[in-house]
């Protein structure tokens, strides 16, 4: 059986920038081990399979080169844009196993194809403070080095990421971790999205890394699924306001410059907005 296998870049700042999803727009066929198995030969950090139609729309799964994951939101994106680009714009809701996310898609002042993707219901927990006391050991860091009124706390917005946001720019940007160690704990927390660690460089702009050593990559260059679950973080620690729009910066500690917009309503699900493009 031959399968077409699409290859995009979303939420990139600048060519050569974004993160490479694999898409397969026909997978209703495939088994479990068939669609792990061309996750690992893309190589890529996910993988999108549209597995069949529901009542919603399009039924995606997503998996990393090791293991499914319940979401993914770069990859949403790119779905989302090559279903816009083939069969038109508007709004879609994607079926995943972490519930329901909507999808509309319009065109970009460059005439590009975006998409503005709503979260399911995000919810936030305080972390074990065994788990948070290992994570700082794990990455070299104290609670002295957090920013002042950003606790750690686990956000939720279709994956599980604990976000950390620290004060020191240079600590930020320096900071080291070996991944297997760390892939290893998130393991064992459940977290099968990043471990989130951000730097606020104005009111309502941040830098982001995304540690994804548990997907067989140090660092994620674009993260859908964190942007969300940092715009409920932002929200829980009063951060933000209703209305307000966050800008992400992400990626440029692998080469992969990324700008990633998060609209944080009052209630209710974030709006993660974005783009992708093919890769050549």
């Amino acid at each position: 059986m031959s399968i077409e296998i699409l290859r995009y870049t979303a939420f990139a700042s600048e060519p050569g920038g974004g993160n490479p999803a694999g898409i397969v727009l026909d997978a209703a066929g495939l088994s479990d081990d068939e669609m792990q198995a061309i996750a690992r030969d893309v190589a890529y950090p996910e993988t999108a399979f549209v597995v069949g139609q529901t009542p919603a729309g399009p039924h995606v799964r997503y998996f990393s080169p090791g293991a499914e994951v319940p979401f993914c939101g770069h990859a949403t994106i790119a779905t989302a844009v090559v279903l816009a680009e083939r069969d038109g714009l508007g709004r879609r809701v994607f079926t995943t196993a972490a519930g329901e996310v909507a999808l509309d898609a319009t065109t970009a002042p460059d005439g590009t194809v975006q998409v503005a993707m709503t979260s399911v219901q995000p919810t936030t927990r305080s972390l074990d403070p065994d788990l948070r006391d290992r994570l700082f050991a794990l990455l070299g860091l104290t609670s002295d080095d957090l920013a002042e009124g950003f606790p750690v706390l686990e956000s939720f917005a279709g994956n599980w990421h604990p976000v950390l946001v620290l004060a020191d720019e240079d600590l930020f940007h320096q900071f080291r971790f070996a991944p297997a160690p760390l892939a290893d704990l998130m393991l064992e927390a459940g977290w099968s999205g990043t471990v989130t660690v951000l730097h606020r460089t104005a009111p309502l702009e941040y830098d982001a890394r995304n540690l994804f050593p548990v997907g067989r990559i140090t660092e994620d260059p674009a993260t859908g699924s964190a942007a969300a679950s940092t715009g409920a973080y932002l929200r829980e620690v009063g951060a933000v306001g209703a209305g307000d729009r966050v800008v992400i910066r992400q990626g440029r500690h692998v080469g992969r410059p990324s700008v990633l917009l998060v609209d944080v309503p009052a209630t209710g699900g974030i709006t993660v907005t974005g783009g992708a493009t093919p890769i050549r």
